[in-house]
């Protein structure tokens, strides 16, 4: 898997500003703790080329990036100390071309229709839109998804927790880029804790993770008809039966034959099923072959080990 993929996988990009190149490790663990192994260390420093060997050396797992490249110099000092990509604010050809060149992934930043022209002329997949909110957030977007089918967006500047979502939600945006994960009162005051909190609350909203249903594994269609008939009973929904299961309205899944767990599953449903596997995946999870639908895409995985008793079973919203 590329860096560029693995990228879109992650979703967010934490933007590291780093007056100290010694707080770059201790803040990239902190926002590794909170969910995201992927990081952006801005050239707005003097510190930054040390920043990035400093974490290359000591957390070799996180995918780093170096950002506010401006050129030539500046992409060799970053690739030298450790970077596996290069993140640009406007799109200047010459750092473009020597990063095609020379084979070392380039994410530049595109303001307009023009600039996504040359990208593809270049033949890159993925720019990076900025500053977005001013350039007109999610409308310009969409509009430059129409006649740019072969072009994908990582929007910067302005995104933030509140409207993340609106950006995400847009096929051609593969990652958004933001400065709120790390908090720069907290990177002052190098109380990577928060760091922690606040990439790990921007994970979860991301992600979107909610409880579809619960399923009860039977041996036969009467027993799990009889137990659909008493979950109604207690809570009032409705029983709606289909050939493998009885289901009571939305919340309870009463199963004719043994399906995946031992007692049964836990149906969980996501934004994104993809990146919610890659994301569990980081933090140790295991899963089954996934399950897909007619146009092949996954919209069902089942985790390895269950809780329980019960299968833990990610759902596509």
């Amino acid at each position: 898997m590329d860096i560029l993929e693995s990228l879109s996988l992650a979703g967010l990009v934490p933007i590291i500003k780093v007056e100290d190149a010694q707080d770059a490790v201790p803040l990239c663990q902190a926002i590794m703790a909170g969910g995201l192994p992927v990081a952006e260390i801005t050239f707005r420093t003097a510190a930054a080329p040390d920043a990035i060997k400093n974490v290359k050396q000591s957390i070799p797992g996180c995918m780093l990036g170096a950002g506010t490249v401006l050129t030539v110099d500046q992409v060799k000092q970053a690739v030298d100390s450790g970077a596996a990509y290069i993140l640009t604010p406007g799109f200047n050809p010459r750092v473009v071309s020597y990063c095609v060149e020379n084979n070392i992934p380039i994410i530049p930043g595109c303001s307009c229709p023009g600039e996504v022209e040359a990208a593809l002329e270049f033949g890159l997949k993925l720019v990076k839109i900025f500053p977005a909110e001013s350039l007109g957030g999610v409308k310009f977007l969409k509009a430059l998804s129409g006649p740019y089918v072969n072009m994908n967006f990582a929007p910067t500047g302005g995104i933030n927790e509140d409207n993340m979502l609106d950006y995400l939600a847009l096929p051609k945006v593969k990652a958004v880029g933001g400065s709120w994960m790390v908090p720069s009162d907290a990177v002052k005051a190098r109380e990577w804790s928060k760091v922690t909190e606040a990439t790990a609350r921007a994970v979860k909203k991301m992600l979107g993770l909610e409880l579809k249903h619960v399923g009860i594994n039977y041996d036969n269609a009467p027993d799990a008809l009889e137990g659909a008939r008493m979950m109604s009973m207690i809570t009032g929904l409705p029983i709606k039966e289909s050939a493998g299961a009885a289901m009571v309205g939305a919340e309870y899944e009463f199963c004719k034959s043994k399906k995946p767990g031992t007692h049964g599953h836990i149906a969980i449903s996501t934004n994104d099923i993809r990146r919610a596997k890659w994301h569990f995946e980081f933090m140790g999870f295991e899963f089954d072959e996934p399950l897909t639908n007619s146009e092949g895409k996954m919209n069902a995985i089942y985790m390895k080990k269950e809780i329980g008793g019960f299968a833990i079973h990610l759902l596509q919203k």
